[in-house]
């Protein structure tokens, strides 16, 4: 049955909850410790309230709704003297999603599940091999997240369609925008080096999402890391996918090669960053590109140390997203615009984006920022037209040391209706988007 089709362009995700998650799991709570190890209880708790006056799945109005989930379990360390540490954890997801369902059409207001989550073991090798430095060796299996280079091919298996799209069967539990679900059901991780210095990885990574065509492939990635700045080289082979649950474009996956080159530095001057990545996909329709140019300088001696950052990032026509996403608690990396990546389109295809972002923080608990998103769509004969502009307002307030709110208000303009050529319903006038992200991790 080939039911993903691959005008579903959105990949819902807050980047807050991945830098929370990350944070919840280093403040677990203790369950018991020792001198070589210690096994936490982990929790993470996230609720959003989402509004947009307007729809992109052809139903006029808006969409009112709320969306929520709560990872729960165990994880731990312990380690066995000379011979390294041996790590794991295990974790649940339940989530749902209520109300109207979201603004593309990705879920109904109807999703509710719970499911495994996070089920792997790893060790790592602490000194036992000096010349590869401390954890030089790291080996991990099971069901976890993996993220290669900066996210921009492979960020995790963050994909989560609702009740939605081909009449339900692509659903994965509910919670599309705060992306309830990141891993992989299946890897095996090799990494070798550390972070310093030349390092690498190699990978083995199963989806059992069938968004993703329950996508198989392999990965390695060679860095260099110095005070000059990185450089990384990333290839990526696909391996299989599952042709129930793929069309014509997912299927190409099977053979699938990707190759990329990437580099960041701040190139001698204090307080900038530059960052770039270029990649390549050879597939049975051709080869096709994506790459992006990034400059950044934080103002430490002005008020608020205020950050300004401009990139642009060219997907051509063709160009498989694979498992992009966002790679730090920054918004805007590879979902780029929230109204547009998450409901209206582009996302990571045959578009080009202009972006600039501005953040300070007026307080050590509190970042105020700011993101502009200029989308231009490359080929527009055989495909919908997703010119269009947003602008995104957002707020990052840590109450304590548990508690995170998140408010943002977006504003999306698109060139075309649906009309039009455009994805819009009800005219291309502003559309205005509002969210409340409430988050706790203990």
């Amino acid at each position: 049955m080939n039911v993903f089709k691959t005008t579903w362009t959105a990949n819902g995700a807050l980047a807050l909850t991945i830098a929370i998650g990350q944070v919840g799991q280093a403040q677990a709570y203790e369950l018991s410790s020792s001198a070589e190890g210690a096994i936490n209880a982990d929790l993470l708790a996230v609720h959003g309230w989402m509004d947009s006056r307007k729809n992109y799945d052809g139903r006029e109005g808006g969409s009112n709704w709320r969306e929520g989930f709560i990872k729960y379990g165990v994880s731990g360390y312990q380690g066995v003297g000379e011979s390294g540490t041996f790590y794991g954890g295990l974790n649940w997801v339940s989530s749902a999603t209520w109300g109207d369902g979201d603004a593309g059409g990705n879920s109904d207001g109807s999703e509710r599940s719970t499911t495994l989550e996070d089920a792997y073991l790893g060790w790592r090798s602490a000194d036992l091999f000096p010349a590869l430095g401390k954890d030089g060796l790291d080996f991990s299996l099971g069901r976890q997240v993996v993220q290669l280079g900066k996210g921009f091919i492979i960020n995790d298996d963050g994909l989560n369609l609702g009740r939605g799209p081909a009449d339900g069967a692509l659903n994965r539990g509910g919670a599309y925008y705060l992306a309830a679900r990141h891993a992989f059901d299946r890897t095996a991780v090799v990494r070798i080096g550390g972070q310093e210095g030349l390092h690498g990885t190699a990978a083995w990574l199963k989806s059992d999402n069938r968004a993703q065509a329950e996508t198989e492939l392999a990965a390695t990635t060679i860095d260099y890391a110095s005070d000059a700045g990185n450089v990384g080289l990333t290839w990526v082979h696909g391996l299989d996918v599952n042709r129930e649950w793929a069309d014509g474009f997912l299927q190409q996956r099977d053979g699938m090669n990707v190759y990329s080159v990437r580099g960041e530095s701040d190139a001698g001057i204090e307080n900038a960053n530059f960052a770039l990545e270029h990649a390549w996909q050879s597939k049975d329709s051709g080869t096709e590109n994506a790459w992006y140019v990034e400059a950044g300088y934080t103002f430490k001696e002005a008020p608020w140390d205020p950050s300004l950052t401009y990139r642009y990032t060219r997907y051509s026509e063709e160009w498989d997203s694979l498992f992009s996403g966002l790679n730090s608690a920054d918004l805007g990396t590879w979902l780029q615009g929230e109204v547009a990546a998450n409901y209206a389109g582009p996302y990571a295809r045959n578009n080009d984006v202009h972006h600039l972002a501005l953040t300070a923080s007026p307080m050590e608990q509190l970042t105020l920022g700011a993101l502009f998103f200029d989308f231009s769509t490359l080929k527009s004969s055989d495909t919908l037209n997703r010119d269009g502009r947003e602008l995104d307002l957002y707020a990052q307030w840590a109450v304590n040391d548990n508690i995170v709110i998140t408010p943002l208000l977006g504003f999306y303009k698109p060139e075309r209706s649906e009309n039009d050529g455009g994805t819009q319903v009800d005219g291309n006038g502003t559309n205005m988007y509002a969210q409340l992200v409430l988050a706790a991790f203990f």
